[in-house]
């Protein structure tokens, strides 16, 4: 299928970020040409593209959909002729990441965009080693990107609109839910948000105000189903009644303000990190990461079928 003109696309890196773009690419009815210079890599993507397959058939496949459209490569060069679209998932190491990026700019036509699944790195640097940094954007997904239909879409310093209107317009297409992060920053906005729940959760562990199972139960079984439906401004919006976010900032802002500045700053402490260990663990009560996945991913399925 040919999704405004990208027929193929090239997965560089095939990890578990990787893979799973690789899998979700192929429900979508592109080719994808893949490369990964780990050893066992060819053999672990074609494991986990048959593994992904069964849930993409429940997401709803494209009428082109075929497993066999994948090819993996030997070379980087390979994987990269033909590409209308690049998705990078290489090791998050910046000096790693300049050096492929410098080998891919060179091979590539220099119309052709290479997004990166960076979680971390600041585009502006990575594409400072380009001939044509223009090109290059940072196509975050969030894990697994398979299932989850989040992509954050971030410009470096050099990145052009056009390369930015042709991330955001490919990715629509394709399925996923692309938003425009208008400036970098460490940890783009998803992962910046978790930072914050994270860190308070930590805080409150460390100092006993709640257990490890008792903090993911207020979460899961609390505001995190909200958040499932709407996200954290129009939760707050519904939270106002007839009066909306304007009633709510109003009325409620100085609770708000006066919890903000209650919340901890607290160190991972080998201390801590051993009772959110033992926390985890207790959660598990045997269950391995396997179960745990499948029912999480059971879960999510059934939102996203409820979504509009």
């Amino acid at each position: 299928m040919k999704y405004d003109n990208i027929e193929q696309v090239a997965v560089i890196g095939t990890g578990v970020i990787g893979a799973s773009w690789a899998a979700y690419f192929l429900a979508r009815g592109l080719r994808v040409c893949a490369w990964d210079p780990a050893p066992g890599a060819r053999e672990r993507l074609r494991e986990a593209v048959d593994a992904h397959w069964p849930t993409l058939i429940r997401i709803g496949l494209s009428p082109d959909a075929n497993r066999n459209a994948l090819t993996f490569h030997d070379t980087l060069e390979g994987a990269l002729s033909g590409a209308g679209f690049v998705q990078e998932s290489g090791p998050e190491r910046e000096g790693l990441k300049q050096a492929l990026f410098r080998k891919m700019d060179a091979a590539l036509p220099p119309d052709v965009v290479i997004a990166s699944s960076s979680s971390g790195l600041l585009m502006s640097r990575v594409q400072s080693v380009c001939a044509h940094p223009g090109r290059v954007v940072l196509g975050h997904p969030f894990n697994p990107p398979h299932l989850i239909p989040l992509v954050e879409v971030i410009g470096g310093e050099q990145s052009s609109a056009a390369a930015i209107d042709t991330a955001m317009q490919f990715y629509r297409a394709i399925g996923k839910r692309p938003i425009h992060v208008k400036k970098e920053v460490k940890g783009h906005i998803a992962n910046r948000l978790q930072a914050a729940l994270w860190r308070e959760a930590m805080h409150l562990v460390d100092t006993g105000v709640a257990s490890v199972g008792d903090i993911d139960d207020a979460i899961a079984y609390g505001p995190g189903l909200r958040w499932a439906a709407l996200g954290p401004f129009l939760n707050l919006h519904l939270s106002g009644g007839a009066g909306g976010i304007a009633h709510l900032l109003d009325h409620l802002g100085p609770p708000i303000e006066s919890w903000w500045a209650d919340l901890g700053e607290p160190k991972l402490t080998d201390a801590l990190k051993a009772r959110i260990t033992a926390g985890v663990e207790a959660e598990l009560a045997g269950r391995g990461n396997t179960r745990l996945e499948a029912q999480r991913d059971e879960i999510i399925l059934g939102i996203l079928a409820s979504k509009p």
